[in-house]
């Protein structure tokens, strides 16, 4: 069963990284700029290498014009997702 997060993104950054909780969820910095789906690719890709799963197993859900954004990915837990984040 697939595993929802809330994301709230923040493109243009200097690197992409896990910046800290965001509420219930997290908040990501990308360097890819918002433009054309570009932060939303580095965000899935992101996401998957530091889960361990394939990039199709990642997907944003709601949100992929906005900042805030829900991903659902498959293959882990949500306490395996906690801690590959940072929590």
């Amino acid at each position: 069963m697939p595993v929802r997060i809330s994301v709230r993104v923040s493109p243009g950054a200097r690197r992409t990284e896990v910046a800290a909780r965001y509420g219930s969820g997290w908040r990501v910095r990308v360097a890819a700029p918002p433009e054309r789906g570009r932060a939303n690719e580095a965000l899935l890709l992101h996401l998957a290498d530091l889960l361990g799963v394939p990039t199709a197993a990642v997907r944003v859900v709601a949100g992929p014009a906005s900042r805030d954004k829900v991903v659902e990915i498959d293959g882990r837990t949500a306490a395996e997702i906690d801690a590959a984040l940072g929590g």
